[in-house]
């Protein structure tokens, strides 16, 4: 008997990495030896950072390939195998761990994941955030990977860089500010570089094929982001909604989330939300996972978390997913570089 595709959130590591030969998915030009398409993006992980064999990403990653993230882009398979052995070096026993891949067919050969990773590690070495301190890390990524013949073709990356930094104990804005004096110096302007992302966003017509898990997912993000509605959030979560938000914020029931997110939005006007990709899969029973990638901009015109108003305009690209079970949101990691929100912010201070 055909056995089902490998559901990453329920599955034992083990049984993941020796499912067996038998294919579960068409799955055209991949290699044999992934049964299915999360299987794929877990086993090239595990190889990639687990076992140390970094030099496949020239195998698993297109020469062409594109990184997005808040901080910028990155391009090539060359520029991952360095960033990785970078980061290695910072934090020799880092750990990718899988705790779920939500995938869509995008058609046309194509497959889609979002992979929600949580990582442990120990800051041995400089690292992008400063000189080694020793410390014990844990934090959340989620990677979302557009995937072709065998292997990534486009990667949107969002991890929760605000977490770390605090971790390691550094402060956040003063870290910040330092990103903004060496983009300056360097004539990087990351406010700038998001200019053409900025302008792209609108809000997009909801697709009627999405289920409804999806699309109360979707309405749950502009209630909570553009609409400010606490009573429509009360609506769509779980009185029972548990919530993972930047800097390691660990949330329980819509007044937590709401409460959470007020001195962000009143930071911030002019807020527009595009929703940029939807993946959808079963959890158990009748409920769903759904992975939402989304892209907001704003003008920080107000007092809230980020210090005085600048008037910067600000550009995010985070990745939510929700576990929706009986017609509300149980479950919701919601992630983007906060970090890099503020370094946009600094970059306008240092013109002022």
């Amino acid at each position: 008997m055909t056995k089902s595709i490998t559901h990453v959130a329920t599955t034992d590591i083990s049984a993941m990495m020796s499912p067996g030969s038998e294919r579960r998915m068409e799955l055209p030009g991949f290699d044999p030896e992934f049964v299915d398409f999360p299987h794929f993006i877990v086993r090239i992980t595990e190889q990639i950072w687990h076992e140390r064999q970094v030099e496949l990403c020239l195998k698993y990653y297109s020469d062409s390939c594109i990184i997005h993230t808040l901080a910028g882009d990155i391009s090539g398979a060359q520029t991952v195998v360095d960033n990785t052995w970078a980061t290695l070096e910072a934090f020799p026993d880092r750990r990718l761990d899988a705790d779920n891949v939500i995938w869509s067919n995008d058609g046309d050969g194509t497959f889609y994941s979002s992979h929600l990773i949580t990582s442990k590690m120990t800051n041995e070495g400089t690292s992008e955030f400063g000189p080694a301190t020793g410390r014990h890390v844990r934090a959340q990524t989620i990677a979302d990977c557009l995937c072709q013949n065998n292997q990534v073709i486009e990667e949107w990356l969002v991890r929760d860089n605000l977490s770390i930094v605090e971790q390691l104990g550094f402060d956040a804005n003063t870290l910040a500010k330092k990103q903004a004096s060496a983009d300056k110096e360097s004539g990087f302007d990351l406010t700038e570089f998001h200019t053409a992302n900025r302008s792209k966003i609108a809000r997009r017509e909801r697709n009627e094929t999405i289920s409804e898990e999806a699309i109360i997912a979707s309405e749950a993000l502009i209630a909570a982001f553009v609409k400010r509605d606490l009573s429509k959030m009360a609506d769509l979560y779980d009185y029972r909604v548990s919530g993972y938000y930047p800097g390691g914020v660990s949330l329980y029931g819509p007044d937590q989330i709401a409460n959470w997110l007020l001195p962000f939005s009143t930071a911030l006007s002019d807020i527009k939300v595009s929703i940029d990709h939807i993946a959808e899969i079963p959890y158990l029973g009748d409920a769903k996972d759904v992975a939402i990638r989304w892209s907001l901009s704003a003008e920080h015109d107000g007092d809230g978390r980020y210090g005085d108003p600048t008037g910067a305009p600000i550009y995010i690209l985070g990745v939510s997913q929700f576990r929706v079970m009986n017609g509300r949101i149980r479950e919701e990691v919601c992630i983007w570089d906060d970090l890099a929100v503020r370094r946009q912010i600094e970059t306008a201070r240092l013109v002022k």
